[in-house]
């Protein structure tokens, strides 16, 4: 990293509040681990919906630190419910049904 850019993030450091910045470094992370999964391309987890919705809810500036998702796709998720999307994903199998006892 040039020693600019440095003195740079140094000063950015003095002036943004301390939790936006832990919440930036956070939500960086985040997807840091999601780029690093051996799977190509990368998956979305359930989990990382549920970061991403409980994020969007807490820090107003959280689309600046979307590197692969939309902000369009978090609003999606947050306006379906979680539930929602997780009833998507749940798969039954052709042919099965379920037995009354």
């Amino acid at each position: 990293m040039p020693f600019c850019k440095i003195i740079l993030v140094f000063i950015r450091g003095l002036i943004v509040s301390r939790a936006k910045l832990s919440l930036e470094l956070l939500a960086l992370r985040q997807q840091l681990v999601v780029l690093r999964r051996t799977v190509q391309p990368p998956q979305i987890q359930n989990r990382d919906r549920w970061f991403w919705i409980v994020v969007s809810r807490i820090w107003k500036d959280w689309r600046q630190a979307l590197v692969f998702v939309k902000p369009e796709t978090v609003i999606k998720w947050h306006r379906l419910g979680l539930q929602d999307v997780l009833a998507l994903e749940v798969q039954i199998e052709p042919g099965r049904t379920s037995q009354a006892g």
